[in-house]
């Protein structure tokens, strides 16, 4: 009898079969059901779509048609530009802070824009660089949001648990820098965001390593504990001093818990699109994979052997295997551990590969979301067994913003 995954690679040989591979696709049933799990995990709150997760204009625009999905959070100030220029939306968050001073100056030469983007800060020499390019009297206010650093560092600070973010950690010091940020002219203060990488972003499942997944457990509750009151403190010390319009928080792999902080008033989300693999690390939700890329077999080197031309889309983040491309389909490959995923050859072995013939397709899963797209100009929409439209990446728009 057929499995899921036996007809999801015949389905999808079916849709491509006049491409020539590598290409990438995106399961438009599945990237939706994926958006609607994800606004009913969000609880009644918005949901901001992460464009570093998506990086393709129709997706985005996509998912933001649907209920529960409101604005964007970009991840370069050029790139929320672009984005809110050509229409995706009047509502850009910019994720990082920002040093690109062309991009400054063309942020603050137009107060329209200016209203659409909201810049990201954590520091006063951030607000100075914006002064130094366009002084307050000559620009309109720039709408900003203070990052509010999410790690957990307990035992008086000797552990750090977490990605290094903002230097501002603490409740009193988000309250003093607020207060910075309104005694200046020429800024807003709008916002504040806190992202719990160590919640969002590490799966507390990972595969085969049973104590390593306990351990994650017990450092996720005790940071979560710890960040809703100190996230609660912090908040409220910002207030005293602006009119905040929201509080963002969370990821893919928080949505449910992030939501229930009282404190937070929408939750970002954007890998869970897609289901890239390292969410599959994830016990209280797993999106379905939507987006996949095809490679062909082109040698048969050994019995139960065959080699794929590329396939080596590595993710970033921690060296490891965690960040190699996963093959998929037919289910039951798997790389080699001395030669993983290469630049311009991918061996997979397992009882399956016997049957593979060159000219194959061999489909893959890449580890991250949105870096997929850096690899291919294009993303083949499909729907049931067709490709029903092909719409470009960044990349295939000419757009590489890091």
């Amino acid at each position: 009898m057929a499995t899921d995954r036996d007809k999801l690679r015949d389905r999808l040989d079916r849709a491509t079969a006049h491409l020539d591979p590598p290409y990438a696709v995106v399961d438009l049933a599945a990237f939706d059901a994926n958006a609607d799990a994800l606004v009913s995990r969000a609880a009644g709150k918005p949901l901001r779509v992460a464009s570093k997760s998506v990086r393709a204009r129709d997706l985005l625009s996509r998912v933001l048609a649907r209920p529960g999905w409101r604005g964007v959070m970009a991840f370069t100030l050029p790139e929320a530009i672009w984005l809110a220029r050509t229409g995706i939306s009047d509502n850009v968050l910019v994720a990082y802070p920002t040093a690109d001073r062309g991009a400054l100056a063309e942020l603050a030469a137009d107060p329209a824009l200016a209203a659409a983007v909201t810049l990201m800060v954590d520091d006063p020499g951030q607000l100075d660089l914006v002064d130094a390019v366009c002084p307050p009297g000559r620009r309109p206010p720039l709408r900003v949001c203070l990052d509010l650093d999410a790690s957990w560092r307990p035992l008086g600070g000797r552990v750090h648990l977490g990605v290094r973010r903002s230097p501002v950690h603490s409740a009193g010091a988000a309250g003093t820098f607020a207060a910075a940020v309104a005694g200046r002219p020429g800024f807003r203060l709008v916002g504040l965001m806190s992202y719990e990488a160590q919640i969002a972003g590490l799966g507390d499942a990972p595969p085969g390593q049973a104590v390593r997944g306990a351990a994650i457990r017990v450092a996720q509750r005790g940071s979560y504990r710890e960040l809703l009151d100190r996230r609660a403190a912090a908040v409220a010390a910002v207030r005293e001093h602006a009119d905040l319009e929201f509080v963002n928080g969370g990821g893919t792999g928080s949505v449910a818990a992030t939501s229930a902080d009282p404190a937070v008033t929408e939750v970002t989300a954007g890998s869970g699109l897609y289901g890239p693999t390292l969410f599959d690390a994830y016990r209280a939700w797993r999106p379905t994979p939507a987006a996949f890329f095809a490679c062909a077999v082109v040698r048969r080197p050994a019995p139960g052997l065959a080699t794929v031309l590329g396939g080596g889309w590595i993710a970033s983040g921690a060296a490891g295997a965690s960040r190699l491309p996963r093959p998929w389909l037919p289910a039951g490959l798997r790389l080699l551990g001395a030669e993983g995923a290469g630049e311009v050859q991918t061996p997979v072995t397992g009882a399956v590969a016997t049957t593979l013939r060159v000219g194959d397709r061999v489909w893959f899963r890449h580890a991250k979301a949105g870096e997929l797209c850096e690899r291919v100009n294009e993303l083949h929409l499909v729907d049931g067994d067709e490709v029903v439209a092909t719409v470009p990446t960044y990349r295939g728009e000419g757009r590489a913003f890091l």
